[in-house]
């Protein structure tokens, strides 16, 4: 069957779409292969420190939504946020367009994506993140057609997360 798509279908693609790519997308986070029957608190107190990231259970979206300040529902909570373990405890992010939840891009090498930008733009002074990648810590900017870091506009935590998208769950 070809035509046009009922709206409310495409409604619901235009949500779950940027979701996705965010989710899918080459930088974004690998995920467990498998979830586990443990409870992440229990889970997180047995392994101590493990980078992995494990999609939340639904029935931790209130706490999520009351650690980050939010009121999304526990599907949309299960399916956005991942938690890892840091020293005995649970730590969560909620993914989003700027929002990274795998390692942190420290890199001061420009990628292939600033090194067009620039070349097409030789002198802006703000390089998006749709050309630097979701995950640098870095403001780039563009001086004569060579990316340059402005300035470090997120910060790491010990283990290579940016510290500003992760918290502690309570």
């Amino acid at each position: 069957m070809t035509g046009p798509i009922p709206l409310r279908a495409a409604l619901g693609m235009a949500l779950l779409l940027p979701s996705m790519a965010v989710l899918f997308s080459p930088g974004a986070p690998a995920l467990a292969a498998t979830p586990t029957a443990d409870p992440p608190a229990r889970m997180c107190a047995r392994l101590g420190t493990d980078d992995t990231l494990r999609p939340v259970p639904a029935s931790l979206a209130p706490a999520v939504n009351a650690t980050f300040h939010m009121k999304m529902p526990p599907a949309m909570v299960a399916r956005g946020t991942v938690y890892r373990c840091v020293d005995g405890k649970v730590k969560v992010c909620t993914t989003g367009a700027n929002l990274p939840c795998g390692k942190a891009d420290q890199s001061k090498t420009p990628g292939p994506g600033i090194v067009a930008w620039c070349r097409e733009r030789p002198e802006v002074t703000f390089v998006p993140a749709a050309a630097t990648g979701h995950d640098t810590i870095w403001e780039w900017r563009c001086r004569n057609g060579v990316p340059q870091v402005d300035k470090q506009v997120l910060h790491v935590d010990p283990r290579g997360f940016v510290a500003e998208t992760w918290k502690e769950l309570h």
